[in-house]
Protein backbone atom coordinates (compact mmCIF):
# COMPACT_ATOMS: atom_id res chain seq x y z
CA UNK A 1 0.00 0.00 0.00
CA UNK A 2 1.44 3.24 -0.59
CA UNK A 3 1.88 5.46 2.50
CA UNK A 4 4.20 8.34 1.30
CA UNK A 5 5.14 10.05 -2.05
CA UNK A 6 7.37 12.77 -2.69
CA UNK A 7 7.07 14.88 -6.14
CA UNK A 8 10.67 16.48 -7.30
CA UNK A 9 11.66 17.89 -10.57
CA UNK A 10 14.54 16.59 -12.37
CA UNK A 11 16.76 19.10 -14.16
CA UNK A 12 20.34 17.91 -13.51
CA UNK A 13 20.84 21.65 -12.72
CA UNK A 14 19.56 20.85 -9.22
CA UNK A 15 23.54 19.25 -8.30
CA UNK A 16 25.76 21.91 -7.72
CA UNK A 17 28.21 21.18 -9.66
CA UNK A 18 26.43 20.83 -12.85
CA UNK A 19 24.78 24.39 -11.84
CA UNK A 20 28.11 25.46 -11.18
CA UNK A 21 27.91 29.69 -10.62
CA UNK A 22 24.13 29.36 -10.89
CA UNK A 23 23.70 26.91 -8.06
CA UNK A 24 22.13 29.24 -5.59
CA UNK A 25 19.34 30.22 -8.04
CA UNK A 26 17.52 26.44 -7.36
CA UNK A 27 18.61 26.32 -3.31
CA UNK A 28 15.07 27.14 -2.80
CA UNK A 29 13.82 23.41 -4.76
CA UNK A 30 16.44 21.91 -3.63
CA UNK A 31 15.32 22.47 0.20
CA UNK A 32 11.75 21.95 -0.85
CA UNK A 33 13.14 18.82 -2.72
CA UNK A 34 15.23 17.52 0.76
CA UNK A 35 11.82 18.66 2.76
CA UNK A 36 9.54 16.18 1.26
CA UNK A 37 11.93 13.11 1.08
CA UNK A 38 11.94 13.81 4.84
CA UNK A 39 8.26 13.21 5.06
CA UNK A 40 9.37 10.21 2.95
CA UNK A 41 11.22 8.56 5.63
CA UNK A 42 8.56 9.89 8.44
CA UNK A 43 6.71 7.03 7.23
CA UNK A 44 8.90 4.09 7.31
CA UNK A 45 8.06 2.52 4.25
CA UNK A 46 9.55 -0.87 3.89
CA UNK A 47 10.46 -0.17 0.05
CA UNK A 48 11.01 3.26 -2.19
CA UNK A 49 10.54 3.11 -5.81
CA UNK A 50 11.77 5.79 -7.75
CA UNK A 51 9.46 6.95 -10.78
CA UNK A 52 11.39 9.27 -13.77
CA UNK A 53 10.65 9.69 -16.85
CA UNK A 54 13.48 8.02 -19.93
CA UNK A 55 13.66 8.21 -23.49
CA UNK A 56 11.58 5.82 -25.04
CA UNK A 57 8.39 4.36 -23.83
CA UNK A 58 9.73 2.29 -20.96
CA UNK A 59 8.83 0.99 -18.55
CA UNK A 60 12.77 0.75 -17.77
CA UNK A 61 13.51 -0.93 -14.26
CA UNK A 62 16.57 -0.24 -11.99
CA UNK A 63 18.16 -2.08 -9.25
CA UNK A 64 19.49 -0.85 -5.29
CA UNK A 65 22.85 -0.04 -6.72
CA UNK A 66 22.39 1.15 -10.49
CA UNK A 67 24.99 3.81 -11.26
CA UNK A 68 24.40 6.88 -12.99
CA UNK A 69 27.05 9.75 -14.20
CA UNK A 70 27.15 13.72 -14.70
CA UNK A 71 29.31 13.11 -17.30
CA UNK A 72 27.89 14.24 -19.94
CA UNK A 73 27.24 17.77 -17.92
CA UNK A 74 30.48 17.96 -17.97
CA UNK A 75 30.83 17.17 -14.25
CA UNK A 76 33.21 13.96 -12.94
CA UNK A 77 30.52 12.70 -10.81
CA UNK A 78 28.36 9.75 -10.38
CA UNK A 79 25.83 8.57 -8.22
CA UNK A 80 24.33 5.12 -7.31
CA UNK A 81 20.22 4.63 -6.64
CA UNK A 82 19.97 3.29 -3.28
CA UNK A 83 22.08 3.42 0.17
CA UNK A 84 23.48 -0.14 0.06
CA UNK A 85 25.31 1.21 -3.05
CA UNK A 86 27.12 4.03 -1.03
CA UNK A 87 27.81 7.49 -1.27
CA UNK A 88 28.29 9.21 -4.79
CA UNK A 89 31.67 8.72 -6.14
CA UNK A 90 33.79 10.49 -8.59
CA UNK A 91 33.88 8.97 -11.60
CA UNK A 92 36.92 5.90 -11.74
CA UNK A 93 35.68 4.85 -8.52
CA UNK A 94 34.27 1.69 -7.36
CA UNK A 95 31.21 0.31 -9.59
CA UNK A 96 27.77 -0.48 -8.15
CA UNK A 97 26.15 -4.16 -8.51
CA UNK A 98 24.76 -3.01 -12.16
CA UNK A 99 27.54 -1.26 -14.52
CA UNK A 100 25.74 -1.95 -17.93
CA UNK A 101 22.21 -0.25 -17.15
CA UNK A 102 22.87 3.27 -16.37
CA UNK A 103 20.38 5.33 -14.34
CA UNK A 104 18.78 7.96 -17.32
CA UNK A 105 19.57 11.61 -16.10
CA UNK A 106 16.04 11.91 -13.94
CA UNK A 107 16.65 8.94 -11.32
CA UNK A 108 20.82 10.29 -11.57
CA UNK A 109 19.27 13.35 -9.88
CA UNK A 110 16.80 11.46 -7.97
CA UNK A 111 20.11 9.21 -6.55
CA UNK A 112 21.60 12.31 -5.68
CA UNK A 113 18.49 13.97 -3.82
CA UNK A 114 18.44 10.28 -2.17
CA UNK A 115 22.66 10.62 -1.19
CA UNK A 116 22.57 14.41 -0.04
CA UNK A 117 19.59 13.65 2.15
CA UNK A 118 21.50 10.33 3.47
CA UNK A 119 18.65 8.09 2.57
CA UNK A 120 19.01 4.84 4.64
CA UNK A 121 15.55 3.94 5.35
CA UNK A 122 14.27 1.15 3.10
CA UNK A 123 15.29 -0.86 -0.03
CA UNK A 124 15.41 1.44 -3.16
CA UNK A 125 14.26 0.38 -7.04
CA UNK A 126 14.23 2.65 -10.10
CA UNK A 127 11.43 2.39 -12.95
CA UNK A 128 11.74 4.82 -16.27
CA UNK A 129 8.38 5.60 -17.92
CA UNK A 130 8.65 7.24 -21.16
CA UNK A 131 6.58 9.99 -22.60
CA UNK A 132 4.42 7.43 -25.10
CA UNK A 133 3.50 5.37 -22.20
CA UNK A 134 -0.18 4.99 -22.25
CA UNK A 135 -2.28 6.59 -18.91
CA UNK A 136 -4.03 3.35 -18.46
CA UNK A 137 -0.83 1.80 -18.37
CA UNK A 138 0.80 4.78 -15.96
CA UNK A 139 -2.07 3.64 -14.06
CA UNK A 140 -1.56 -0.09 -13.62
CA UNK A 141 1.90 0.38 -13.06
CA UNK A 142 1.20 2.64 -10.32
CA UNK A 143 -1.36 -0.26 -8.63
CA UNK A 144 0.94 -2.61 -9.05
CA UNK A 145 3.51 -0.63 -7.38
CA UNK A 146 1.47 -0.44 -4.53
CA UNK A 147 1.15 -4.05 -4.02
CA UNK A 148 4.78 -5.04 -3.69
CA UNK A 149 4.83 -3.71 0.31
CA UNK A 150 2.97 -3.32 3.16
CA UNK A 151 4.65 0.22 3.39
CA UNK A 152 5.55 1.87 0.21
CA UNK A 153 7.00 5.18 -0.71
CA UNK A 154 7.11 6.78 -3.95
CA UNK A 155 9.62 9.25 -5.58
CA UNK A 156 8.51 10.78 -8.27
CA UNK A 157 10.63 12.99 -10.75
CA UNK A 158 9.47 14.95 -13.56
CA UNK A 159 9.34 18.68 -14.91
CA UNK A 160 6.36 20.56 -15.99
CA UNK A 161 5.97 22.41 -19.09
CA UNK A 162 9.13 23.48 -20.71
CA UNK A 163 7.48 26.95 -22.40
CA UNK A 164 7.03 29.54 -20.20
CA UNK A 165 9.37 31.99 -21.45
CA UNK A 166 10.67 33.41 -24.42
CA UNK A 167 14.13 32.12 -23.79
CA UNK A 168 12.86 28.17 -22.34
CA UNK A 169 13.55 25.01 -24.10
CA UNK A 170 10.64 24.78 -25.92
CA UNK A 171 10.18 28.90 -26.32
CA UNK A 172 6.70 30.33 -24.97
CA UNK A 173 3.43 28.95 -25.02
CA UNK A 174 0.73 30.91 -23.51
CA UNK A 175 -0.81 27.52 -22.57
CA UNK A 176 1.96 26.90 -20.38
CA UNK A 177 1.10 28.65 -17.28
CA UNK A 178 -2.42 27.74 -17.03
CA UNK A 179 -1.14 23.65 -17.76
CA UNK A 180 1.56 24.31 -15.13
CA UNK A 181 -0.87 26.18 -12.38
CA UNK A 182 -2.88 22.95 -12.49
CA UNK A 183 -0.55 20.56 -12.12
CA UNK A 184 0.93 22.08 -9.32
CA UNK A 185 -2.48 22.60 -7.87
CA UNK A 186 -3.05 18.91 -8.43
CA UNK A 187 -0.04 17.76 -6.70
CA UNK A 188 -0.31 20.07 -4.09
CA UNK A 189 -4.14 18.53 -2.98
CA UNK A 190 -2.99 14.77 -4.28
CA UNK A 191 -6.29 14.79 -6.93
CA UNK A 192 -5.50 11.75 -7.97
CA UNK A 193 -8.57 12.22 -10.59
CA UNK A 194 -6.94 15.27 -11.74
CA UNK A 195 -4.02 13.61 -12.48
CA UNK A 196 -5.53 10.70 -14.24
CA UNK A 197 -6.98 12.86 -16.79
CA UNK A 198 -4.26 15.01 -18.05
CA UNK A 199 -4.04 16.15 -21.21
CA UNK A 200 -1.46 14.23 -22.80
CA UNK A 201 -1.60 16.29 -26.15
CA UNK A 202 -1.18 19.29 -24.45
CA UNK A 203 1.23 17.68 -22.02
CA UNK A 204 3.77 16.37 -25.28
CA UNK A 205 3.14 19.61 -27.55
CA UNK A 206 4.40 21.64 -23.73
CA UNK A 207 7.01 19.85 -23.49
CA UNK A 208 6.20 18.10 -20.23
CA UNK A 209 8.49 15.06 -19.19
CA UNK A 210 6.55 14.35 -15.29
CA UNK A 211 2.98 13.31 -17.17
CA UNK A 212 3.64 9.43 -17.00
CA UNK A 213 5.36 9.11 -13.68
CA UNK A 214 2.88 11.29 -12.21
CA UNK A 215 0.12 9.31 -13.39
CA UNK A 216 2.06 6.34 -12.28
CA UNK A 217 1.71 8.33 -8.92
CA UNK A 218 -1.44 8.31 -9.13
CA UNK A 219 -2.22 4.55 -10.01
CA UNK A 220 -0.25 3.95 -7.16
CA UNK A 221 -2.47 6.58 -4.85
CA UNK A 222 -6.09 5.30 -5.71
CA UNK A 223 -7.97 4.52 -2.87
CA UNK A 224 -5.06 5.25 -0.29
CA UNK A 225 -6.30 8.44 0.67
CA UNK A 226 -3.07 10.08 1.32
CA UNK A 227 -3.14 13.71 1.38
CA UNK A 228 -0.66 16.18 -0.36
CA UNK A 229 1.60 20.01 0.52
CA UNK A 230 2.78 21.64 -2.16
CA UNK A 231 6.16 22.50 -1.04
CA UNK A 232 7.45 24.75 -4.49
CA UNK A 233 6.79 25.59 -7.33
CA UNK A 234 8.62 28.22 -9.81
CA UNK A 235 9.66 28.47 -13.44
CA UNK A 236 13.82 29.00 -13.70
CA UNK A 237 14.91 28.94 -16.91
CA UNK A 238 11.42 28.87 -18.03
CA UNK A 239 10.69 25.44 -16.91
CA UNK A 240 7.94 24.22 -14.99
CA UNK A 241 9.55 22.81 -11.42
CA UNK A 242 6.74 21.34 -8.77
CA UNK A 243 8.12 19.93 -5.23
CA UNK A 244 4.61 18.11 -3.43
CA UNK A 245 4.97 15.42 -0.53
CA UNK A 246 2.12 13.37 -0.30
CA UNK A 247 0.85 11.27 3.48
Amino acid sequence: MLVAAAVCPCPPLLVPEVAAGAAAELDAARDACADALGLLAAARPGRLVVVGPVDGPGPETYPEGATGSFRGFGVDLDVRLGAAAGPAVRTGAATGPDTKRRLPYALAVAAWLLERTGWSDAPVEGLGVGESYPPERCERTGRDIATRDERVALLVMGDASACRTLKAPGYLDERAAPFDAEIARALGAADVAALTTLDTGLAHELKVSGRAPWQVLAGAADGAGLGGTLLYEDAPYGVGYVVAAWS
